[in-house]
């Protein structure tokens, strides 16, 4: 039997049966031998202590790329093995828990191991065990059952695999743990798939004011885990390619050191710009140093995250060399439309609807009240569709001065007003350029530019102020608001044909208090926002927040949250003392939802009127649906006013 880390294919060779043992293995005998040496006993209860919350909060911080870009991974893999009795672990280089996801019917085995945040799980303190023994080796490892050294461990499988950074250091682990029982032989193919899709995400955003490559010999390959990448220096000097790139370049890292992109690819930098200034570029023909032909897609990544791509030997008239600082969203640790999807009715067809019209080019406007997450929704949009690895530029048209907001999205170039910088700069519309921009409070843009921006996605050009050349562009649009478009249409404040051109698809986020899946929202905002996760709500407290209207809605509570968090420390539940003094005044003014819905006044039979029988159908809905009004109104066909309107006394 072929052990995991001999592999050379991406998944590797067949993974072991359930019932392999260590003299099959010389690998896991070596680790047991190392373990002997560390004066670790096989019969001992070993530490299984997490850190401190400080410590902890340290930890995460000194990993934050690491964890920024592994956690939608995460979610994208367990996913795919939910319910199995499994969890998805994530470490730092030296095997301390950094992040974990796992099913409920797991946990309480898990916990008596300690698989959660804050737990070291080197070889030097758990013995034999995947995660400590994948860093020792270097390889991915799968460790079963009595191949653990320490007796706590033998009801465990595991499977991890290392991640390593452009330089081949080991800087993380990917681990999925569970019951022995569930052992699968494909789950180490799911995680070295993973693993090596982490380890992509990290490359691309590694290297700043640098020209990436992406390349293989088949385009479909293009955009795949399968793909080699590679970037340089604007002029062309090679920096770094990924594991997949090193293997089609078929040269050392050190031997790379001396190529430039030319000696590699046959094309000079100049050219590669040129292919890049037509409106349509497609993706490049290139034949490498060994004479194999590769298709391949360049970006030039600046500073601050925009992939533009110019003619190097002319001035760059929107500023290449000292462009407008991005203010864009930071990083999310979120992955996607799935991860959005808990459980609530209105979401769920939301999402089904987004998910019907990713990649086919229709703009999505999204309505909703202020804090329903439309910027959230927005953002997994552009992680799940095909614009994924470019820009994704958020542009608040409520929070621009009126006055800057013109040159903010179409940019301008040096001299177009007194105050403009050198060089001009780069609109948040160029910026956007291959990837996605977000125009949040669509309906509060100044009419007089609603006419503008209807011209640059009619024509895909951008004309900067001060210029009299207009540049090409591709971008998709997304936009939100919590105006209602067709009033301030008739009030001439918004433009019609811009509100036609916007509006390919509109879907309507709920806000919080009509939402059906809050506790699962609440675990959810603990787990990534919360110190790993390791807080969990009172049943005191979830009963207030079914209570609170959450005017903020969702900012409301992920900052509630937060601060709760902080309050409540080293204990694991939040209780209400750890609840703000506001929020509980304000859910101490509202009314409380009553247990059951009060009965009619008079019995019903054959002389109740119309009236009294509607009454009778909506209080047995709402009390068939647990007070909640959205879901009665749903069950019985009508709208929400309708229900208050009956019984007003639920408003």
């Amino acid at each position: 039997m072929t052990y995991p880390q001999a592999a050379t294919g991406l998944l590797g060779p067949g993974m072991p049966d359930a019932g392999w043992n260590m003299d099959m293995n010389p690998a896991i005998a070596t680790s047991h031998a190392r373990s002997e040496r560390f004066g670790l006993c096989p019969g001992a209860r070993p530490d299984f202590s997490p850190l401190s919350g400080a410590a902890l909060s340290t930890l995460v911080d000194r990993n934050r790329i690491l964890y920024s870009h592994a956690v939608p991974a995460m979610e994208t893999l367990y996913q795919q093995i939910a319910n199995t009795h499994n969890m998805v672990l994530l470490t730092d280089a030296q095997g301390v828990i950094v992040h974990s996801l796992g099913d409920a019917d797991f946990l309480e085995k898990a916990n008596r191991v300690a698989l959660t945040a804050g737990v070291d799980w080197s070889e030097e303190s758990k013995g034999t065990n995947a995660i400590g023994t994948a860093i020792a080796e270097k390889a991915p490892t799968t460790v079963h059952a009595d191949q653990h050294y320490l007796a706590a461990n033998h009801f465990l499988t595991c499977s991890a695999a290392p991640i390593t950074d452009h330089r081949g250091n080991v800087v993380g682990v990917l681990d999925v743990s569970g019951d022995r029982r569930s052992f699968h032989k494909h789950t180490m193919a799911l995680v070295r798939m993973s693993a090596l899709m982490i380890e992509n995400q990290m490359f691309t955003s590694a290297f700043e004011n640098a020209i990436t490559l992406h390349f293989h010999a088949r385009p479909e390959f293009i955009g795949t885990l399968m793909e080699g990448i590679a970037s340089f220096t604007p002029g062309g000097r090679f920096l770094a390619a990924n594991r997949n790139g090193l293997f089609q370049l078929g040269l050392s890292y050190p031997a790379l050191q001396a190529h430039t992109f030319s000696s590699l690819f046959g094309l000079p930098v100049s050219a590669l710009f040129d292919h890049y200034r037509t409106a349509a570029p497609g993706l490049l023909d290139l034949c490498m140093h060994n004479g194999v032909r590769v298709r391949g897609r360049a970006e030039l990544r600046l500073t601050n995250g925009v992939h533009v791509l110019t003619n190097a030997s002319e001035p760059a008239p929107l500023s290449v060399p000292a462009p407008t600082p991005v203010h864009k969203a930071a990083p999310r640790r979120l992955s996607g439309l799935r991860y959005l999807n808990t459980g609530d009715p209105q979401l769920e067809q939301v999402i089904a609807k987004v998910d019907k019209v990713l990649g086919r080019d229709v703009p999505i406007m999204i309505m909703g009240e202020t804090g329903t997450g439309k910027e959230l929704l927005a953002q997994a949009i552009h992680n799940d569709s095909p614009r994924a690895d470019g820009p994704f530029v958020a542009v608040n048209c409520a929070s621009i001065p009126e006055t800057l907001i013109e040159s903010e999205l179409f940019g301008y170039e040096d001299g177009a007003f007194t105050g403009a910088r050198k060089k001009g700069a780069a609109g948040r519309i160029l910026q956007a350029n291959g990837g996605t921009l977000f125009l949040d409070e669509i309906g509060d843009m100044p009419y007089p530019l609603q006419a503008r921006l209807l011209r640059v996605l009619q024509e895909r050009m951008v004309t900067p102020l001060g210029s009299s050349k207009s540049i090409p562009v591709n971008v998709e649009v997304i936009c939100a608001t919590n105006h209602n478009l067709r009033k301030r249409i008739a009030e001439g404040l918004f433009r019609e044909d811009l509100y036609y051109r916007l509006n390919g698809l509109v879907v309507k986020l709920p806000p919080l208090r009509e939402r059906t899946d809050l506790e699962t929202v609440v675990r959810k905002i603990l787990a990534a926002e919360a110190e790993g996760g390791r807080h969990r709500i009172s049943d005191e407290v979830l009963a207030l927040f079914r209570r609170h209207k959450w005017p903020g809605n969702f900012r409301q509570l992920t900052n509630l949250l937060r601060t709760a968090a902080i309050m409540a420390g080293d204990e694991e539940d939040i209780c209400l003392r750890h609840m703000p003094d506001d929020f509980l005044d304000d859910v101490a003014g509202e009314p409380e939802m009553p247990a059951s819905p009060p009965a009619p006044q008079a019995p019903l039979g054959a002389g109740a009127n119309l009236e009294e029988l509607e009454l009778a159908a909506i209080l047995q809905s709402l009390a068939a649906n647990g007070g909640n009004v959205s879901a009665t109104a749903r069950a019985l066909g009508v709208s929400r006013n309708t229900i208050y309107r009956k019984l007003p006394h639920l408003k």
